[in-house]
């Protein structure tokens, strides 16, 4: 008989576990069940199709396909029953497991304002999270001409963006002093308003919202000194709070998220949580690359293709990119001892600093045109000594001009390198894979994956498959 799993959540974490599994050979029915009525998507691009620079087909993932995979959307589930190891779906369906996986993510929190009831918010006030939510916002934002995004960490910058490329006038509100507070310091965050208010987004800082009226004409938005923001739409990017209902109700163990040991096994043995909905150690990720981390390991123990495979989490690396903006920020710049350089040009919008330590870079923020980007995210990713010549890694380059810490070319890479952070693609498996005759951008993405997170990467894989394209001969370091 063959061993039943169930993924309840066919979102970016799900889907690649059920297409993980698949990869691997044995006996087994996987079935998926989502609640949501789509087909399994890149919730990372949204914002590019807030933006309008992709169409809906473009943020489809590719999703398991074949004998022993039942995928079945918009089917919600409402109960665990843990000793007949079954669930119950919304329609009354009962449906037995050998392995339960759960990956419910996150839901979009609403905060606590008179006006806002989370069961009923207004046709003009909409969260940021799923792909309905982006169809609610563009569908006010064809008939509107300003918009306010309340919440300015990475999600509401990169829908005020979004919103102020389509032509709006767009103002982000934020309880902190500076923008993304979680991932950058003072300086850098003004560097970055700065770099929005040349686009188009206004940011009010430092002052709480209060109160949302909203009615036919428009929204009103109150703030804590007094003053009050109208606009024809209001987004919702306050942050996200782990789907753990599911888990809380079935009595599994539950903190900020579901309890997950490094196998992801959560405090039942037949039960696993991956993705944004699971808590491992002390931290709930809420990135992709750490939910498709995760799904690699949980598919390698429930196959037995390695029983002892342990989930490792690594330093998140946290990108912004988006039209005119570029950010990058890695560990805490504030936190430890060591070796601090630092290089601001407000301006140009460029903001740059590093902490070193033991030869190491322990974190680092870089905002604007920074040159060192990609060597800066390898060496904290990699764990790799810095150059001697320390103002070449903050700068991009030596006094002389050269820049001998970024590779000009494909060819000056080393085949280590981590071109797809979300998929941990390095630039040898790029460079294996076309010689394996994937010959084409699409396909090396298809075979390797490489590309399909936060999109951030096309660019340098179209560039290294443009570069072998054009070899006659390419020298390989394995």
């Amino acid at each position: 008989m063959s061993e039943r799993i169930v993924i309840v959540g066919h979102g970016m974490a799900g889907a690649r576990l059920a297409a993980d599994l698949l990869g691997h050979p044995g006996d087994r029915k996987v079935t998926v069940l989502g609640a949501e009525p789509h087909r399994a998507y890149n919730r990372i691009m949204l914002s590019t199709l807030l933006a309008g620079k992709i169409d809906e087909p473009d943020v489809e993932l590719t999703e398991a396909a074949g004998h022993g995979v039942d995928v079945r959307t918009g089917v919600a589930v409402t109960g665990i029953d843990r000793a007949a190891r079954t669930v119950r779906t919304a329609d009354g369906e009962e449906i037995g497991y050998d392995h339960l996986v759960l990956a419910t993510g996150s839901r979009a929190w609403v905060p606590p304002l008179p006006g806002l009831d989370p069961a009923a918010l207004p046709e003009r006030v909409v969260p940021f999270r799923t792909l309905d939510d982006c169809r609610r916002i563009l569908a006010v934002a064809a008939h509107a001409r300003r918009a306010l995004v309340l919440g300015g960490g990475l999600l509401g910058l990169e829908a005020a963006r979004g919103l102020a490329s389509r032509g709006l006038d767009v103002a982000v509100v934020h309880p902190r002093g500076y923008l993304m507070e979680r991932q950058l310091d003072p300086a850098a965050g003004a560097v970055l308003a700065g770099t929005l208010a040349g686009l188009g987004v206004t940011a009010h800082l430092a002052v709480a919202a209060t109160a949302v009226t909203a009615d036919g004409d428009g929204i009103r938005l109150d703030l804590a000194d007094g003053r009050s923001l109208t606009a024809d739409l209001l987004v919702l990017a306050c942050g996200v709070r782990p789907d753990t209902a599911l888990a809380a109700e079935a009595g599994l163990r539950v903190d900020r998220g579901v309890l997950v040991d490094d196998r992801l096994r959560t405090s039942d043995e037949r039960i696993w949580a991956i993705g944004d909905c699971a808590q491992h150690s002390d931290g709930v990720s809420g990135l992709v690359a750490p939910a498709w981390a995760q799904a690699r390991v949980l598919a390698q123990v429930l196959t037995g293709a390695d029983p002892t495979a342990r989930y490792r989490p690594r330093p998140p690396v946290t990108r912004l990119k988006a039209a005119g903006i570029d950010l990058a920020a890695m560990g805490d710049p504030t936190d430890g001892e060591g070796e601090e350089l630092t290089f601001a040009d407000p301006a140009r919008g460029t903001y740059a600093r590093l902490r070193i330590a033991g030869e190491r870079l322990t974190a680092a923020i870089l905002v604007g045109d920074n040159p060192s980007v990609g060597t800066v995210i390898q060496l904290f990713d990699r764990g790799g000594p810095v150059p001697a010549d320390r103002r070449a890694l903050l700068l991009g380059r030596a006094l002389g001009g050269a820049a001998p810490t970024t590779a000009e070319t494909p060819a000056l890479m080393p085949d280590a390198a981590t071109v797809c952070q979300c998929n941990n693609v390095s630039k040898g498996a790029l460079v294996r894979c076309w010689r394996d005759g994937a010959r084409s951008v699409d396909a090396v993405v298809a075979a390797t994956r490489a590309g399909t997170g936060c999109g951030s990467c096309r660019d340098a894989v179209t560039g290294i498959v443009d570069w072998l394209s054009g070899s006659d001969s390419v020298e390989v370091t394995r």
